[in-house]
């Protein structure tokens, strides 16, 4: 069967005989005249079946039987529209097809939601139906942009020499981070494989069997709480390269973003600023920061404790954020951000107007000396506003870094349609976590410190710096990675700063560890949120409009009822029974 796509349809095909297949979008019924708008995935054309104009009985009467979202196949010649009825809206709106016949090739029963961009429908029935939202040209368009941006990125990683290498996707859990979906096995009951939360392992390996430039457009899943920007299971653009350094994966993923990002008619400039993570957080609160807009983290930690107010001077640190024309918000909108502050961490938030009134929280703590001594470490401007904040210094980022943001995006601050990439690098190897009290890998335990540092990963993990670093865009991190360790001796001090013991770490990354002994080379690489890019490039609200049959925020398929249960004959083979 020949087929032209209906989106395809323009004045260069007038007067030439086509056939087209899809939906019906809509039906229009004027007697002798009928109109069909016939939707698949490239566009929209309208089908004109005109009895004043040589259309039989038999061709009108198919017409009218016509309805929405019946599949239809209709031949016919396409004629230019005259000037009256072209529709510059359709991209197909100076054409129309004369049909010479139409086949019913599928009935429909009505949607439960209109298939159309502008549905109000909730997003459980859409989700619920995701085959028929799948049809939404919003939809369609979203997915269509995936395609052409991962056949982008392998052509771009081909040119540079990479191999495409899948890696399994059963696998053996290393619990360290995120919690692994576990895959029980029917043939050594009591023994799980894990489905990967990346390649890691893997692709270092593959590096240590000398495929030197490897790439994977791969699944991952983790079992962990969702979010706007996060699915059980996604996808990520996998990268491990041998004898680099860091500026091999910089030059490479500006390359790559060049070319791709353009796709969505999204302007590059390379190459992207450098931001350390020490100064991210003190400028900006949070290591992805935004630097589309100012609104940044101010220390007046000695102006503060000039006041006679105790929270000031007895705290680590006192910091602020200046909000433009701030000084015009309402008591209740700033009690909402007093709220906010509190849920975040912080002991209380405290607010200063730079107006003729000069109200604020601590109004009996500020005479005129004190204000303007205020005024001047924040470089506040009449009619602005400050939000701060007192506390341990990690607390006190993480507090003002949210609030940043939200004021931002409240107050219309945010440039719209613009593109700010960054690279954060130089991040601390370990975090300290208080509940636990012990060290985590900031990134993962395979990353290698500074040179500078590696004397210090067990005697002083607090003050190492890793071979790290993020891609940021507009505040959210498209992905990260290392270059890593390649040495047995240090892979094992690693694990031993991060309390694993050697026997945990023999039991856990046995077969890594002693990879590395038969010569692994030098090597790094970093891991891109292909998704994430996706829903960035769309202009999309939440990746589940960028994924073909995402879960919600439960990690549920509201379509397919996944999870859903097993019968008993499956457990028993598994060797497996469940409580309660």
């Amino acid at each position: 069967m020949t087929r032209t796509y209906a989106g395809t349809l323009d004045k260069q095909h007038a007067n030439q005989a086509a056939t087209i297949a899809g939906w019906v979008q809509k039906h229009r019924d004027f007697g002798e005249l009928v109109f069909i708008d016939v939707r698949d995935r490239s566009g929209i054309v309208q089908v004109v079946v005109d009895r004043s104009k040589g259309a039989s009985e038999e061709l009108l009467a198919a017409a009218k039987e016509l309805r929405s979202e019946y599949v239809v196949r209709i031949a016919g010649e396409v004629r230019e529209r005259s000037e009256q009825t072209k529709n510059p809206k359709m991209p197909t709106g100076e054409v129309e097809l004369i049909a010479s016949s139409i086949e019913l090739l599928s009935r429909s029963e009505t949607p439960p939601f209109p298939i159309d961009d502008e549905v109000d429908a909730a997003e459980d029935l859409r989700l619920k139906y995701r085959y028929l939202d799948l049809r939404r040209p919003l939809l369609t368009r979203n997915l269509i942009l995936r395609d052409r941006i991962a056949h982008g990125v392998r052509d771009y990683m081909h040119r540079q020499g990479f191999l495409e290498i899948e890696t399994p996707i059963l696998t053996k859990s290393t619990p360290e981070g995120a919690r692994d979906y576990l895959v029980p096995s029917r043939v050594s009951k009591g023994n799980f494989y894990a489905l990967p939360q990346s390649p890691q392992i893997f692709k270092q390996l593959l590096m240590v069997g000398g495929l030197d430039r490897y790439y994977q457009i791969a699944r991952c899943f983790r079992d962990e709480d969702l979010r706007r920007d996060r699915q059980p299971e996604f996808t990520q653009i996998d990268i491990e390269a041998s004898f680099i350094d860091e500026e091999f994966v910089f030059g490479l993923i500006e390359g790559m973003f060049a070319e791709v990002f353009p796709l969505a008619g999204i302007p590059i400039t390379t190459p992207f600023p450098r931001m350390r993570w020490q100064e991210a957080m003190e400028r900006f609160g949070i290591d992805r920061p935004d630097t589309r807009f100012g609104m940044e983290l101010i220390d007046i930690t000695a102006a503060a404790r000039q006041l006679e107010f105790v929270p000031f001077r007895e705290a680590e640190t006192v910091r602020g954020i200046v909000v433009p024309g701030g000084a015009a918000l309402s008591r209740k909108r700033i009690d909402d951000l007093t709220e906010e502050a509190k849920k975040l961490g912080a002991s209380g938030l405290v607010w200063i107007k730079f107006d003729a009134q000069r109200g604020s929280s601590i109004k009996k703590f500020l005479d005129d000396a004190a204000f303007e001594s205020v005024r001047d470490a924040l470089q506040a401007n009449e009619g602005d506003m400050a939000l701060i904040v007192a506390g341990k210094t990690t607390r006190v980022w993480d507090v003002l870094g949210s609030l940043r943001l939200r004021v931002a995006k409240d107050q219309g601050l945010i440039p719209a349609d613009r593109w700010d990439f960054l690279w954060v690098i130089d991040f601390p190897l370990f975090e300290w976590d208080e509940e636990s009290g012990r060290f985590f890998a900031r990134h993962h335990p395979f990353t290698s410190p500074r040179l500078a540092d590696a004397d210090k990963v067990e005697s002083d993990p607090g003050a190492t710096l890793a071979r790290a670093y993020d891609v940021v865009m507009n505040g959210m991190e498209l992905g990260g990675g290392s270059i890593r360790i390649n040495t047995p001796e240090l892979q094992s001090r690693m694990f031993r700063a991060l309390g694993i013991t050697d026997d945990e770490a023999r039991e856990r990354f046995g077969f890594l560890l002693e990879a590395f002994r038969y010569g692994a080379p030098p090597h790094g690489g970093v891991a891109l949120g292909f998704d994430r890019m996706v829903m960035l490039m769309a202009r999309a609200e939440s990746l589940r409009e960028v994924i073909a049959f995402p879960k919600t925020a439960r990690a549920q398929d509201l379509m397919s009822e996944a999870p859903g249960r097993v019968d008993e004959k499956q457990l028993g083979e598994l060797g497996i029974g469940i409580k309660g």
